[in-house]
């Protein structure tokens, strides 16, 4: 695979509350990049969203493919659900570039090659101008005795529809492939995408939910991103509000505040 292939916080920027310990991202950007361990063209772009997690204004998320399984390597990081994701964005967006690894969607709305990191910086730039929605709802986590607390606010204008994900993440992953393109490389994989659970909709009015967190807190989980996406799974649009949390240094914060 030469080249594209296609298919047709600071440590813990807190806001503490009594008995909470809370992070509310103000993101401009939130970067799904679409992977894979069986690709060759993509570590530059792995290695690149690792170099974006160090910004707190973004939120880079790793969204494991399994569409090259079948070249001799099953990506173990990959879930089902992420390429039906990355074509239902292609299908939204009507463009004829289609789907390829690796490919990096911002703010839900906007695509560009995973290792071009000019591309994407205007990409960021552009889903902002074309969209004054775009990351306006601002999130707010919170975690408490054992439970992840999601708020969003009311808005001014009614009517919006929007779907809340939350999105359990591993923040550094280490993996040495074995055969395929890449056989005898270990890469590092960064904010890698676990699961995907829906908390609910949001239609303007304010609007919270809670968790345990041993309902997704896995091992090897060790942070959560939450995004506010207008539209459906099977038909995604912009985002227009995302969080980032780190479970363990959330967890430090409530101790020390306790």
């Amino acid at each position: 695979m030469r080249g594209r292939r296609f298919l047709t916080l600071a440590a813990v920027a807190t806001a503490l509350t009594a008995g909470t310990s809370a992070f509310a991202a103000e993101p401009r950007a939130v970067i799904e990049l679409f992977t894979s361990q069986g690709c060759s063209s993509c570590p530059p772009a792995d290695k690149l969203l690792g170099d974006l997690a160090k910004d707190p204004k973004v939120i880079p998320l790793s969204l494991a493919i399994d569409t090259w399984d079948y070249l001799g390597w099953k990506d173990t990081l990959a879930v089902p659900g992420h390429a039906k994701r990355q074509k239902a964005y292609s299908h939204m967006r009507g463009d004829h570039e289609g789907v390829y690894t690796p490919q990096a969607v911002i703010n839900g709305s906007l695509q560009a090659l995973g290792s071009d990191r000019a591309a994407i910086e205007r990409a960021i730039t552009d889903s902002h101008k074309q969209n004054a929605a775009t990351l306006s709802v601002p999130l707010s986590l919170t975690l408490d005795h054992g439970r992840l607390n999601v708020s969003a606010p009311a808005e001014a204008t009614k009517g919006t529809n929007a779907e809340a994900w939350l999105c359990p993440v591993s923040k550094s992953v280490a993996v040495t492939i074995a055969r395929g393109e890449n056989s005898g490389n270990t890469f590092t994989y960064h904010n890698v995408v676990r699961r995907w659970v829906k908390l609910g909709v949001w239609n303007g009015t304010a609007t919270s939910w809670s968790i345990p967190l041993a309902e997704f807190k896995s091992e090897g989980v060790d942070a959560v991103a939450v995004i506010l996406q207008s539209g459906v799974a099977s038909a995604p649009g912009p985002m227009i509000g995302a969080a980032y949390l780190s479970l363990d240094e959330a967890a430090t914060a409530q101790s020390i505040k306790r």
